[in-house]
């Protein structure tokens, strides 16, 4: 049986476009997520991070919990502060995948090394109507 036939790839020079979410580019949409989780993350700037959520969103924190609409704010309050770094979007269609990762100090003088990846789906005007998170931690 002959091999399936290759790809087709598009002719050097030029671009391949991306998927849109009416207006809003998938991957403008995931890539701004991933700026704003950055930065709101150090500064525990809750309020940052909730605007990039639709009214209704569907947010798991974890695999095996059931979504805690608090969850940023008791998190927060257990951190004295984190650095992080959220790596390149890995875009398909109206869906996101998020590389991260963060060392933290915890109030009670602990410390944290956490590692994960979120899974994103966007509307159309870029904002997270669902998010699964799924992430691992270790003392550090």
């Amino acid at each position: 049986m002959p091999a399936p036939p290759a790809p087709a790839r598009p002719a050097a020079g030029l671009s391949v476009s991306l998927p849109t979410l009416g207006g809003v580019k998938t991957r403008e949409a995931a890539q701004r997520w991933a700026e704003v989780w950055e930065r709101g993350w150090r500064e525990h700037d809750a309020a940052a991070i909730a605007a990039l959520y639709a009214d209704g969103a569907f947010w798991q924190q974890h695999p095996f919990r059931e979504p805690d609409p608090g969850y940023l704010a008791r998190v927060f309050a257990e951190e004295e502060s984190a650095r992080c770094r959220f790596g390149t979007p890995i875009v398909d269609g109206d869906q996101a995948a998020v590389p991260w990762s963060a060392q933290t100090r915890l109030t009670d003088g602990g410390r944290e090394d956490l590692a994960g990846v979120s899974l994103l789906r966007f509307r159309a005007d870029g904002l997270v109507v669902e998010e699964r998170d799924f992430w691992n931690a270790a003392a550090g």
